[in-house]
């Protein structure tokens, strides 16, 4: 009967062969799928005797085939990824807007002085000194362009930032429920290869969001960290991110994890959430501070000179422009109630086709001012142009590295876990045979069963 009992725990174990084979074919397309393979073993034999060569073959366990440091790997690799991607957009779109011939500053600002060297040629033309003022609400409308684009972006990157804090509370507590599932069904006895690869789908996620510490055996219930060591999940425990906005027009980050408050370093948590915070605060608002500058430095500067000459009408000066960040409708226009007439260009009272303020007005352009760093404003917008398109390049650079290092580490990773179509059909065939020789076995100690019987009666 050893011989049948051999046989029969053979076929067993080709079945199971077969099924873990049929579910990776089944599976060969499915994301973040880990394929599996059954663990065999000789079973001892059962007496003593030195004729009884064992008994038979047993299936120990469905392996579910993993490498720790490869998939730790796609999760860092995510995680740089996660943070260029969520960049660039936002600077391809300020670099694209500020270098835009319509819109660009540059234009603006020589538009406006052109117009205004223009006049000296003929101090008391009313069409050339409309023109001054013309050009000037031109140059209000560029700045306030500008403006508006960067703050539209601050706004989006914020609402992106709480949809990311919301996505980061979802997968932690998902992972968290993993964690419970698993450690149920390894206690029962069961496989949780589908849970493992649901959670690690999961963690892959998260590692996009922010960068991650996975602590423990990723076959197994883990816990997931920051990279500063706050907690996201503690076996079934998941913490609570939260972002609040603040006086400054800033937002806060916060993690909750039983009763404890921990503040977070934007800048430093990695992932989407590191790099949205890295643009908001490294690259949008210095250029949008920037502008502002250029822009009220610029109205002070024309308004000083205009304010000390002489209009047409022997009177002092009226202001070109009007500055107020404040204002909803621009932070920068001309002023409403000007007319061509009460542009001060002249340095005498007496004479008003005298140029002495008017030529002043003309060298503002390549004066240079403190507040930018002693150099004029055209200069000034030029090299904030240069600044942001050396941002934008280094960050698309950056993503192009990212973007390999992660489709490497996917190879990596799916060298093991991934399935082979051709490793699995090898695996179908030889289960097949496998299944059906110990199924001749059978039939073979049948026969000879059959055979003793009848030489008895």
């Amino acid at each position: 009967m050893s011989i049948i009992s051999n046989a029969l725990s053979g076929a067993v174990a080709a079945q199971a062969g077969l099924s873990a084979t049929s579910q990776n074919i089944s599976n060969q397309l499915t994301e973040g799928y880990s394929r599996q393979s059954v663990v065999l073993n000789a079973v001892s034999p059962m007496a003593a005797a030195g004729l009884n060569a064992g008994s038979g073959v047993e299936v120990t366990s469905i392996r579910r085939m993993t490498d720790t440091y490869k998939t730790l790997q796609l999760w860092q690799s995510s995680t740089l990824k996660g943070g260029f991607d969520s960049q660039q957009p936002y600077m391809t779109q300020l670099e694209k807007v500020m270098g835009d011939e319509g819109s660009s500053l540059a234009g603006g600002i020589d538009n406006f002085f052109k117009a205004v060297n223009a006049v000296t040629t003929e101090v008391t033309s009313q069409p050339l000194r409309q023109q001054v003022i013309d050009q000037a609400q031109a140059l209000g409308q560029r700045f306030n362009y500008q403006a508006r684009v960067m703050g539209q972006q601050r706004n989006t990157v914020q609402e992106q930032r709480r949809v990311s804090v919301a996505q980061v509370n979802t997968l932690t507590g998902n992972i968290a429920e993993l964690n419970k599932q698993i450690a149920l069904a390894a206690a029962r006895g069961g496989s949780p290869s589908g849970l493992l690869d649901e959670r690690d789908r999961k963690v892959d996620q998260l590692a996009s969001l922010v960068d991650i510490q996975v602590i423990g055996d990723i076959g197994a219930t883990v816990n997931i960290t920051l990279k500063n060591g706050q907690p996201l999940v503690l076996n079934t425990t998941s913490s609570t991110l939260t972002v609040a906005s603040q006086v400054d027009g800033s937002q806060a980050l916060t993690v909750e994890f039983a009763n404890e408050t921990f503040k977070l370093d934007s800048k430093q948590i990695g992932g989407q959430l590191g790099g949205l915070s890295i643009y908001e605060n490294d690259v949008l608002l210095p250029t949008l501070s920037t502008i502002q500058t250029m822009a009220s430095d610029l109205a002070s500067r024309v308004n000083a000179t205009l304010g000390g000459g002489y209009d047409l009408d022997g009177n002092p000066g009226k202001p070109l422009f009007v500055y107020d960040p404040s204002n909803p409708k621009g932070m920068l226009t001309a002023n409403p109630s000007i007319t061509f007439r009460q542009l001060g260009f002249s340095s005498d009272a007496s004479k008003p086709a005298d140029s002495g303020k008017l030529l002043e007005l003309v060298g503002l352009k390549e004066q240079p001012v403190a507040a930018l760093g002693m150099t004029s404003v055209a200069d000034a917008y030029a090299q904030l142009i240069g600044r942001v398109g050396l941002q934008s390049s280094q960050n698309k650079s950056s993503l192009a590295t990212s973007t390999t290092v992660r489709a490497q580490s996917e190879s990596d990773w799916k060298t093991t876990s991934g399935v082979n179509r051709d490793e699995e059909a090898i695996n179908l065939v030889q289960y097949q045979q496998m299944y059906l020789s110990n199924m001749k076995v059978v039939s073979v100690a049948g026969q000879l069963f059959e055979s003793t019987l009848s030489m008895m009666n």
